[in-house]
């Protein structure tokens, strides 16, 4: 079988690093042009120092043109620029990871249409689509939390979600915040009520749920760990807890990284896995999901490439079989 070939764009950050781990092992993707504008001519492991041993790749200043997918890995507000200055052909899949095509209003560039890619709400318009906006990484873990209920008809009340994400959430520049002298035995909060990602988990909710004006009151914290995010969600609920369960095993069958557990949650269960665990509790009348995915994967590269598989009709979990890092 021969192999699609992959280009990354902005590939010293984070994300591209954990798109070429799990590139370099999809059975079929060959990692071609990993492009970054400040490392250019250097070997990826100079970077990414885990991938030594593992590839000769050096970065480069441009993509090679002969890409069947590229992923658009630049920081927000660089992607547009990034296509309306260089050409991709038409039959080129682009993938972008930022926030600049998440909305409805901005998903048209140099004839491109995004289609906002969360596999549990849009997996069949994905698979026609030529170009990908990936959601971000609070926003998946929060829409997983809310897809049955919306499509049931049965957020009839504000959302409440106090979520905590890992330091590489905030990308891989040096920042106060992300330090580890700053982030070692230490928790804040920040964007409360205000956070960019709101926009989109309100556009997928009112899509499945027509008429869908209740407020999203969210509190994002930084945690004192690297990665993965841990969310609560709850908000008034008319269902029984078994209604509630059933709703869920039911909405989510056929999502092969979704799963409902019965115990309570934790991060270990996810990091470093393209899985998204929900737990379901009933307190009164208020429903409490528990939600728990790696910021990196299921919140940004893993979900890249479930995206890239259902473009090119493969297996969604085709290079996706990692393992947990619980101890």
């Amino acid at each position: 079988m021969s192999k699609r070939k992959a280009g990354i764009v902005g590939g010293a950050g984070y994300t591209a690093g954990e798109l070429v781990r799990l590139l370099l092992h999809h059975p079929a993707v060959e990692v071609g042009a990993v492009v970054s504008s400040t490392q250019a001519g250097q070997p990826l492991y100079s970077v990414h120092d885990d991938l030594l041993g593992d590839t000769d790749l050096l970065f480069q200043s441009e993509l090679n043109g002969d890409e069947d997918v590229v992923f658009l890995c630049l920081g927000h507000g660089n992607s547009r620029e990034f296509l309306l200055k260089n050409f991709l052909p038409p039959t080129t899949k682009v993938v972008d990871l930022s926030n600049d095509f998440r909305l409805a209003a901005d998903r048209e560039v140099v004839g491109r249409h995004f289609v906002y890619g969360l596999p549990e709400a849009n997996r069949e318009t994905i698979r026609t689509a030529d170009s990908i906006a990936n959601p971000g990484c609070f926003a998946t873990a929060i829409q997983l939390a809310l897809l049955p209920l919306a499509a049931a008809g049965q957020l009839n009340d504000a959302v409440h979600v106090s979520a905590i994400t890992g330091s590489t959430g905030a990308g891989r520049g040096l920042v106060e915040t992300t330090g580890y002298t700053w982030r070692t035995g230490n928790v804040s909060v920040y964007k409360a009520f205000t956070h960019q990602h709101l926009g989109e988990i309100g556009e997928t909710l009112v899509g499945l749920h027509s008429g869908f004006e209740k407020a999203i009151n969210f509190i994002p914290y930084r945690g004192n760990f690297t990665r993965g995010i841990f969310a609560s969600v709850y908000t008034t609920c008319e269902l029984l807890i078994p209604e509630v369960q059933k709703l869920y095993s039911d909405y989510y069958h056929d999502a092969p990284f979704t799963v409902i557990s019965e115990r309570e949650i934790h991060l270990k269960q996810v990091v470093n896995t393209n899985k998204c665990i929900l737990h379901l509790e009933k307190h009164g009348d208020q429903l409490l999901i528990t939600s728990a995915l790696d910021n990196l994967l299921k919140g940004a590269s893993g979900q890249a490439i479930q995206n890239m598989n259902l473009l090119f009709g493969w297996p969604e979990t085709a290079g996706l079989q990692s393992k947990a890092s619980f101890f």
